[in-house]
């Protein structure tokens, strides 16, 4: 799936087919769906993307120290950028 289709998917009640679990956790994150997507970053914990998401969600939730947890669990800089910003590198980031 690509950018563009993923941001389309947004608009839909469900997690489409075909989305790894670290790209459903995303599409949560970017669905405002902080409890399924902090459920899927959970049942992974110890893997470097996984935390990674984890940590992103704990920022947008405005926890920095818990954030700043796992931004170095996941081996990450705590970004300067803005929420929106990073949910955007994050989807370049894991959409394949």
């Amino acid at each position: 799936m690509n950018k563009e289709a993923f941001k389309k998917s947004l608009q839909e009640g469900a997690v489409p087919e075909g989305l790894s679990e670290l790209q459903a956790g995303l599409w949560h994150a970017a669905n405002d769906n902080w409890q399924a997507a902090h459920e899927v970053a959970q049942a992974h914990e110890g893997e470097r993307d996984f935390d990674h998401l984890h940590a992103y969600l704990h920022r947008a939730e405005g926890d920095e120290w818990n954030a700043n947890y796992w931004y170095r669990r996941a081996g990450v800089k705590m970004p300067d950028q803005s929420l929106p910003d990073e949910l955007d590198n994050l989807i370049n980031l894991w959409l394949v």
